[in-house]
């Protein structure tokens, strides 16, 4: 332990009156704690949320075995709850690393997961606490790197001030290049200005906020986005992994003290989506299709069982069935763990014909719900998303599920879309019904089921950039309209909050001007936005009014297909112009649809 001082104080005067210790105490199975001077170097990996979501994150998992394994010493940090925070600042304690209670400002990298944009005030939380100067100009040739990547990186300019080079695409190539260009400049006597350029330079994937300025026209929109430094490239490309294969599987993830969101074991079995959901960033962001073969999964999965007891695997990707060889797979992971008594999970499933195939592929496994995601339920509907799915595989699929032991559905939908009307809502609630009665027509009882209900909130980097979110008022009424035609009781519609949504719309959709709302929010308290007990809407619309921020500018308006885009320079894999068609011929979908009314 290379700072047991700090631990001591720790353990002994904070976490006896604190929710939850165990999180805070490092220690897991698993986990790895390095000497740092016999080290490359040293990066603590930051999740900016608690370590009950954090911990439940693949990707977290992903980098802390590959960075472990590429002689750096690699640890974690998660956002502390308000009560612990207060203790440190009580205290006038840093904010530290779980394996070796190393203060964040000690390290020599320190990388956020940026995936859900509620969480930014996050980021500024474990900067801050870190010890770690909040703006990024403002620090020190030496001081600690502070990188970001994930969706939320997608769109970086909200966190410009704050981060020093945002990492776009894979991180599994690109965070040991920019943790090993860092580190051999170190004590170079170079400016920490220059230091970013190299790096930006030498690389496609690298944005460094400081090096780019926005400049805004007389009504408020970008006219352009103009390099500070001609060293630095003018769009920034995804680092992108070629072969996923190549890429090793942590088989000895790290197993909590405490209960998680996901006790489980992961395994990322395909990255990339072959389909092309004009509503989703990630089947944008993450091209091309890759995929790992049947024995590498099954191996991973063998390897991380016996390494860490988890009687339950999940078998990641954005649309798991349409895996290249997925009964095989299915097939092969039921024969060698239904005997170990660990239960397959299917997270991801695509409807089509092979739904109802599934069941029986999972016949002898513990049997949960069956969770799906039709988005909308009526066939135009699903032209204009672009997510083709007949309605009677569902059907299907759910019939069989219950035959073979399955009792409740769940079903994901958005509300809120391009184009939608009161008969799509209908829609949601009579597939809802139709599941239940047909879980009684195989069962002799109604199936239960949830459909849970997003309020849609248009991506950048998709097709649907250029719309507008809906009203508050619109979803409102579209959340008391779908309750209210719900007549089978064993149906049940969840929505979510509408706050927290308008705030992600700004949050998703602004420019670098909104960060000032971001930092004034959490001076003024903003804090775990993302759960519900900590959540104060009200603290950020007065703030959003006491800054002068226009809320429906960033968050409703439509915008021009020629306007610059606050994420323009970020360039992704199919590029805007296929973006720029895809919404071209959404507007002609939708003015067919409202022509058939």
């Amino acid at each position: 332990m290379l700072n047991q001082d700090l631990k001591d104080v720790i353990v002994s005067r904070i976490l006896p009156n604190i929710r939850t210790p165990g999180q805070y105490v490092g220690g897991e199975l698993n986990s790895v704690v390095k000497d740092h001077r016999t080290t490359r170097g040293t990066v603590c990996l930051a999740f900016p949320d608690t370590y009950a979501l954090g911990m439940s994150h693949h990707g977290l998992q992903v980098l802390y075995s590959l960075m472990n394994a590429a002689d750096w010493a690699c640890e974690r940090a998660f956002t502390p709850l308000p009560d612990f925070e207060r203790a440190l600042k009580l205290q006038g304690l840093p904010l530290y690393s779980l394996e070796t209670f190393t203060p964040l400002g000690r390290f020599d990298v320190l990388g956020f997961s940026l995936q859900y944009e509620i969480c930014y005030t996050n980021v500024l939380t474990m900067i801050d606490l870190g010890g770690i100067e909040l703006d990024a100009l403002l620090r020190g040739p030496d001081d600690t790197l502070v990188i970001a990547g994930g969706p939320g990186a997608q769109n970086p300019e909200l966190l410009a001030p704050y981060i020093d080079l945002f990492v776009i695409g894979d991180g599994e190539p690109s965070l040991p290049v920019v943790c090993d260009l860092w580190k051999a400049m170190q004590g170079s006597g170079l400016s920490r200005a220059d230091k970013l350029a190299r790096i930006a330079g030498s690389v496609e994937w690298a944005y460094v906020p400081r090096f780019y300025e926005p400049i805004y026209g007389d009504d408020g929109t970008i006219v352009e986005i103009r390099r500070t430094c001609d060293d630095v490239p003018e769009e920034i490309k995804p680092c992108v992994i070629r072969d996923l294969e190549s890429i090793p599987l942590p088989t000895k993830p790290i197993v909590p003290f405490v209960e998680t969101t996901h006790d489980r074991i992961a395994i990322e079995i395909m990255r990339g989506c072959p389909w092309l959901c004009r509503f989703c960033q990630s089947t944008v962001i993450k091209r091309p299709l890759r995929h790992r073969t049947v024995e590498t999964i099954v191996q991973a999965a063998l390897e991380s069982y016996n390494s860490t007891g988890y009687d339950e695997i999940s078998l990641l990707s954005l649309s798991t069935s349409d895996y290249p060889d997925f009964e095989r797979l299915v097939a092969r992971m039921s024969e060698v763990f239904t005997p170990l008594g660990v239960k397959i999970s299917l997270p991801s499933l695509r409807i089509t014909e092979m739904l109802k195939k599934i069941p029986a592929l999972l016949a002898e496994g513990r049997r949960s719900g069956l969770t799906l995601a039709p988005e909308v339920a009526r066939d135009d509907m699903r032209e204009q998303i672009r997510k083709p799915i007949n309605n009677q595989d569902l059907y299907d699929g759910c019939a069989e599920a219950f035959r073979r032991g399955w009792r409740k559905v769940k079903l994901y939908f958005m509300c809120g879309l391009p184009g939608e009307r009161t008969a799509d809502l209908d829609g949601i609630v009579a597939m809802a019904e139709t599941i239940a009665r047909i879980g009684k027509e195989v069962t002799g009882r109604y199936a239960e089921v949830t459909a849970s209900v997003s309020n849609f909130i248009p991506k950048p980097h998709t097709p649907y950039q250029w719309n507008g979110i809906q009203t508050r008022g619109y979803f409102q009424w579209a959340h008391r309209y779908l309750r209210s035609r719900v007549k089978v009781r064993s149906v049940t519609i969840k929505a979510h909050d509408i706050e927290r949504s308008m705030l992600e719309g700004i949050l998703t959709r602004g420019d670098r001007r909104v960060s000032a709302a971001i930092e004034a929010a959490w001076r003024r308290g903003a804090r775990l936005d993302a759960w519900s007990e900590h959540f104060q809407p009200r603290l950020w619309w007065d703030t959003f009014a006491d800054l002068g921020i226009d809320v429906p500018f960033y968050s409703h308006r439509e915008r021009p297909i020629d306007e610059i885009l606050p994420w323009d320079h970020i360039r992704i894999k199919t590029g805007r112009e296929f973006l720029a068609k895809e919404q071209t011929r959404s507007l002609a979908q939708l003015g067919a649809m409202a022509k058939a009314v």
